[in-house]
């Protein structure tokens, strides 16, 4: 990474949301897979399937929506009782943060803007409130309120115009390699998130 005439390698930080800061606890879908005889991960790979999980991130349906949708997806797999069974317990999955993760973004924060980019439902900003995360960033640019999902060059440029930072001396952060190769492209310094440590290598020079 270049570094400007202050030494500093980046600017400002455009960050993922889950499987960054917050991770599901999907234990109970793989219970119910389990005791109605169903191949372990075939909830998730029916409810993110394009088709059924793009209009959640779009912006053009609710939670309620996507249930629906996702036991339609079952339609030959299972019963569709197991299939609404299924389908609310990953819609109802606990989440939590993780502490390490949090702790960094908000040291980094205290030195450069933070936007939060997340291809996520309509809920972000609630869920975020509720793990007490409503201030963790500047800002929040959520795919289902612009309309638009990473890898998409357009809400890279929505979040680091949020932070008055050129897209070359911005860092993102995502563990979706297509989404930070994306970002690369646009000449972003990036992080392939897998652990918090590779956050922490990124962030070390400035902390």
């Amino acid at each position: 990474m270049t570094e400007t005439r202050g030494g500093r390698p980046f600017d400002a930080v455009l960050c993922d949301v889950d499987n960054v800061i917050r991770f599901y606890d999907a234990s109970e879908v793989t219970a119910l897979e389990r005791a109605a005889g169903l191949a372990e991960g075939i909830t998730m790979k029916v409810a993110f399937a394009p088709e059924t999980d793009l209009p959640l991130m779009l912006g053009r349906i609710g939670m309620r929506e996507w249930v629906e949708a996702i036991v339609a997806g079952f339609a030959g797999l299972a019963p569709q009782a197991v299939a609404f069974e299924l389908a609310n317990a990953l819609a109802e999955a606990p989440f939590h943060a993780d502490e390490t993760v949090v702790s960094l973004l908000r040291r980094i924060r205290a030195l450069m803007p933070l936007v939060l980019v997340s291809n996520a439902s309509v809920t972000l900003e609630t869920d975020l409130d509720s793990l007490g995360l409503s201030d963790l960033a500047d800002h929040v640019v959520s795919s289902a309120r612009v309309g638009l999902v990473k890898p998409d060059p357009r809400i890279y440029r929505i979040a680091a115009g949020l932070t008055g930072v050129p897209l070359d001396r911005c860092l993102f952060v995502d563990d979706t390699l297509e989404n930070v190769r994306a970002a690369a492209a646009l000449g972003m310094a990036t992080v392939h998130f897998r652990e918090p440590a590779d956050l922490e290598r990124a962030l070390a020079p400035l902390l």
